[in-house]
């Protein structure tokens, strides 16, 4: 092999990812069955940041390619949105497996956290303010009127053509999936911290599962709002 032959281990960088494993729990204090389990709560958050971090830069693509509506650029971002919605997926599935986490090790090791929490991590913020909320409108639907706009196109008509609005339909349906995702995730969190945490604070001072479910919201109220309108259209009319 010569110095310079990239391997799986060199490209990966395997000798370095996986020493970032680090439980904190004194090992002359724990038996190995709550160390693994400190190790499986570390995988499982770190994990969560790395999808996070792909999942971000597809949504920003994403945006980028909205400046443009062209029906090239709109169906590339058909296919980052149904990405980032099977990478929302696989962040729900995460939290099923961390339920796997015995609440005995859990409490063993969590003395050890200080105040480091999941509300801290800056890329699920980052999130927040892309999908946006219930009440609020994210930078990825914000970028994506505003190309309509800009481009002369009605959103409300391009909803309620449906399939004939094609390449505009398509993006609109994998936002809706990725705002499902989304929402689901929240709510798999809010369980999860129900059944390892009951009514317990979280660890950043939080108000655990009441802080979570507060946060738990849909996005893209006003594409919801519109594929309303569509079955208000199809009703028939009395007389």
């Amino acid at each position: 092999m010569t110095p310079t032959e990239v391997t799986y281990t060199s490209y990966l960088k395997l000798d370095e990812l996986l020493t970032l494993q680090q439980p904190r729990t004194p090992k002359d204090d724990a038996d190995l069955a709550t160390l693994l389990s400190e190790q499986f709560f570390i995988v499982s958050h770190q994990t969560c940041e790395l999808w996070l971090k792909q999942i971000l830069g597809d949504l920003a693509a994403v945006e980028n390619y909205f400046l443009t509506m062209t029906t090239p650029d709109l169906e590339r971002s058909v296919d980052l949105l149904y990405r980032s919605s099977e990478l929302l997926r696989l962040l729900h599935e995460q939290l099923m497996a961390l339920e796997r986490l015995p609440v005995v090790d859990f409490a063993e090791f969590r003395q050890y956290l200080g105040r480091a929490s999941g509300a801290q991590s800056s890329q699920s913020h980052q999130l927040e303010r892309v999908l946006g909320s219930a009440d609020r409108p994210g930078s990825l639907f914000l970028s994506f009127r505003s190309g309509l706009e800009r481009t002369g196109h009605d959103l409300e008509k391009i909803v309620a053509a449906g399939v004939e609005a094609g390449s505009f339909h398509r993006v609109i349906e994998a936002m809706l999936r990725v705002g499902n995702g989304y929402f689901q995730w929240k709510i798999g969190h809010v369980g999860l911290v129900m059944k390892m945490l009951g009514e317990q604070p979280g660890t950043a001072g939080t108000s655990g599962a009441a802080h979570l479910m507060g946060r738990a919201t849909m996005p893209f109220t006003e594409l919801h709002e519109l594929r309303g309108k569509v079955h208000e259209m199809r009703r028939p009319r009395a007389g």
